[in-house]
């Protein structure tokens, strides 16, 4: 197993064991995926028919919180956490499209998903790709190529789209959000989408969830707005707050099949460095 640079494990490429960024690209349309995770993304497919749909509703939704705070809010830096594997509209595009000059850094654990970024990305002296944990604030923040392409003096805008209901309680997601913004410079933003919660979930698709769990053997958990409001505390909300993604500035009529609620937050620009003390 490789390493990242302060020597915490990684995984390498497993072809017998699902993964959810590789699924994720399955249901996109992507070919940067193996049978197993067709296998998978397929079978959940056919209980959930307007998975597929969803799935293009959330990343229209990172679009759309892109072109708007690199347009609305002038932000020319963004680091997007759990990327996945590269597909249309990716945020260095759509930031670049919005300011030639916007710089990106893409995140990922999946060595699949960072194999393709460094091959999109080659050439492009404004974004890059790094295999780690975003469960580890410091090693990201700290990593060589972030630091060398985003300047953490100044805002830059997090991005945790559909990613962190991959992260169970005792990993303290909570805690992750805030470390991110308070390691950042006040004015800089967080963008989030996450499962809603679960309480009228139909059974079969309740077991098809419990089924992707024990094959990707990635816990999948469902939270609340409330949840998602305790972990900004402090933190203004930008316009409409937490709604659900397809509700969130939309360019076309909003279709209720979504069971994901996004939100972005600002850090004050007089907020101190530390709110919460976290240690992550």
């Amino acid at each position: 197993m490789s390493m990242d640079e302060a020597g915490h494990p990684l995984p390498e490429i497993d072809v017998s064991i699902p993964s959810p960024a590789r699924i994720y690209d399955y249901w996109l349309g992507g070919n940067h995926n193996f049978a197993v995770d067709r296998e998978v993304g397929s079978k959940a497919a056919e209980v959930m028919p307007t998975l597929r749909a969803a799935i293009w509703a959330n990343r229209a939704f990172l679009r759309r919180v892109v072109t708007y705070l690199a347009t609305e809010h002038r932000v020319d830096q963004f680091l997007d956490l759990g990327s996945g594997v590269p597909t249309v509209g990716n945020v260095h595009e759509v930031a670049q499209a919005a300011n030639p000059e916007a710089k990106v850094a893409y995140v990922d654990i999946e060595p699949v998903a960072v194999a393709h970024g460094r091959h999109l990305l080659a050439g492009n002296d404004r974004a890059t790709v790094i295999q780690a944990d975003l469960r580890q604030p410091a090693d990201v923040l700290g990593h060589p190529e972030v630091t060398e392409l985003l300047d953490l003096s100044r805002p830059v805008a997090v991005l945790l789209i559909a990613v962190l209901h991959f992260i169970p309680d005792s990993d303290r997601p909570g805690e992750i959000v805030r470390t991110y913004l308070e390691r950042t410079a006040p004015g800089s933003f967080v963008a989030l989408s996450h499962a809603d919660d679960d309480e009228d979930l139909p059974a079969e698709q309740a077991r098809m969830l419990d089924e992707y769990r024990k094959s990707t053997r990635v816990p999948f958990v469902h939270r609340g707005r409330s949840e998602l409001a305790a972990w900004l505390d402090g933190f203004d909300l930008e316009p409409p707050g937490i709604v659900r993604t397809n509700e969130w500035h939309p360019d076309e009529e909003a279709a209720p099949i979504l069971r994901t609620h996004g939100v972005v937050a600002r850090k004050p620009t007089g907020c101190p460095e530390n709110l919460t003390g976290a240690k992550v």
